[in-house]
């Protein structure tokens, strides 16, 4: 389960179903919790864990990370700390703000290419006249900056 509007409506988890909802072993979240500050679970008398919602949602968001997108720890250490200065209404990081800059380019990209692929559909079935298309060098615009 990757969805955090998909939880269980419980105000606390234990650390096996967190591992069941989240798809890692137990160890695994107790070495995140040495790891990532923001996954601290609050520890009852006994020394069992309970996880509020707000941490099985960030230890979602670590799987996410470090197993589907192939962070490293120490980078989805700097990914959730990017993530934190840009909710709390800070300065987002440089990082982000340049892929959000290549997201919206390449967006952009895709509908300028779909509308030509439309036209040359068009043109196989000869719905219009064929028409001139400058195809602008895109290469240049969609490289990172030289200075990483």
């Amino acid at each position: 389960m990757s969805d955090p509007a998909a939880l269980p409506d419980k105000a606390f988890f234990r650390i096996g179903e967190v591992a069941e909802l989240v798809g890692v072993e137990p160890h695994v979240l107790r070495y995140w919790e040495t790891e990532f500050r923001a996954l601290r679970p609050k520890k009852t008398r006994g020394g069992h864990r309970h996880y509020a919602r707000r941490d099985v949602e960030i230890a979602m968001r670590i799987r996410q990370l470090v197993h589907d997108q192939g962070f490293t720890i120490a980078g989805a250490k700097r990914r959730l700390k990017e993530l934190r200065e840009h909710r709390r209404g800070d300065a987002p990081a440089p990082a982000a703000v340049r892929e959000l800059a290549y997201r919206t380019e390449l967006l952009r990209l895709r509908e300028e290419l779909g509308a030509f692929l439309d036209e040359l559909d068009a043109e196989d079935f000869g719905e219009s006249e064929p028409k001139t298309v400058r195809v602008e060098r895109v290469v240049q615009s969609a490289r990172p900056p030289a200075d990483r």
